[in-house]
């Protein structure tokens, strides 16, 4: 017998995916399937009529057949003039610019989801605190988080796949727990919001340094270490921030983190494979049609780390090696002889 949690309600929210990125896509496909009036906002004209005229999403999500029941406009305020729930799927970067002139349009929406993982380079913001700068106020302080492991071709397959809904207001985390569940999309609850959205983000970095080691043709060992004491860093900086300590031991911490430093789709890590075999960022960057985006988090998570006091050796050195052009190995050199410490206090 089916649960019934994790059945659409009647009332299926009217909702609003802005962004046709592949991640937007796939989310935007899941919950039109379940039956929620699901509208999906994209700005390349290309993608629009693609979308319209063959159900698929070619640019970012090719071989994927969409229900014919997504539809899907070019036209932002009337996408967000339509939704009771907006799903917030702009990558980090582009968060502040595609929102700055529509947040008047936001009129009938009671929920916000953001499943952008990055911070803003210029003001060190995750994608939470982005938004709640750019919408108005009645919308920003239930703001939730949907993160963790879940790479967006292997959702659309449906391929069982687990993730966390974060918000400070645990009504409206439970609300989107209930409206993404499905019986291959399992979705569990938490009121961690910045832990949440620190490992989202820096889970990416990690993921270059662990590229670059494939690149550099090392094998499980150094992965292993590289993702161990990842998350050792990953865990600093969020508590600093306010994270609690289980988050990072969880689907969104250590969870997202090991799918992105291993899997075979993860577009971080294929940058650092790249930068590994000897290719610059800007060859392996020209030759992307998606955005990675450990890169421009790097830097903001070097000056947040900085900021905050925080020790974070892997990130340093992955910054120093894509936007510096240090060469790999002198980066492994030196994390590999640094001075000798507890492993509980390092």
């Amino acid at each position: 017998m089916s649960d019934p949690s994790l059945e659409p309600s009647p009332e299926a929210l009217p909702t609003t995916v802005v962004g046709a990125g592949a991640w937007g896509t796939a989310l935007a496909k899941l919950l039109a399937a379940k039956g929620v009036p699901t509208l999906l906002w994209a700005r390349e004209p290309e993608v629009v009529s693609a979308i319209d005229l063959g159900r698929e999403n070619t640019t970012f999500l090719p071989g994927v057949r969409l229900p014919e029941a997504l539809r899907v406009t070019g036209d932002l305020d009337t996408a967000l003039r339509s939704a009771t729930v907006i799903v917030n799927a702009v990558p980090t970067q582009f968060i502040r610019s595609v929102y700055a002139t529509t947040a008047d349009a936001t009129g009938d929406a009671e929920t916000i989801v953001t499943v952008a993982k990055g911070i803003e380079v210029e003001t060190l913001e995750l994608p939470a605190g982005i938004l709640r700068e750019v919408l108005p106020g009645r919308l920003t302080d239930e703001i939730v988080a949907l993160s963790g492991p879940s790479f967006a071709r292997e959702v659309a397959a449906g391929h069982p796949t687990a993730v966390v809904a974060a918000s400070a207001h645990h009504g409206q985390a439970r609300r989107v727990q209930h409206m993404f569940s499905g019986e291959r999309f399992r979705v569990y609850s938490s009121d961690d919001l910045v832990g949440v959205e620190v490992g989202g983000a820096l889970k990416n970095v990690i993921a270059i340094a662990a590229g670059i080691c494939d690149g550099l043709r090392f094998g499980h060992n150094t992965i292993t270490a590289l993702i161990t004491r990842g998350l050792a860093e990953i865990a600093r900086l969020g508590l600093a921030l306010g994270g609690e300590p289980l988050t990072f031991a969880g689907l969104s911490g250590m969870g997202d983190l090991v799918l992105t430093c291993t899997g075979g789709l993860s577009r971080n890590r294929y940058v650092g494979q790249e930068i590994g075999k000897g290719k610059t960022l800007g060859e392996v960057l020209a030759d992307m049609d998606h955005v990675a985006e450990g890169v421009k988090t790097t830097v903001a998570a070097r000056r947040l780390a900085r900021r905050e006091g925080v020790e974070m050796p892997i990130t340093e050195q992955v910054y120093l090696t894509l936007h510096e052009d240090k060469d790999p190995l002198q980066v492994v050199h030196e994390l590999m002889t640094r001075e000798l410490k507890d492993e509980r206090q390092a």
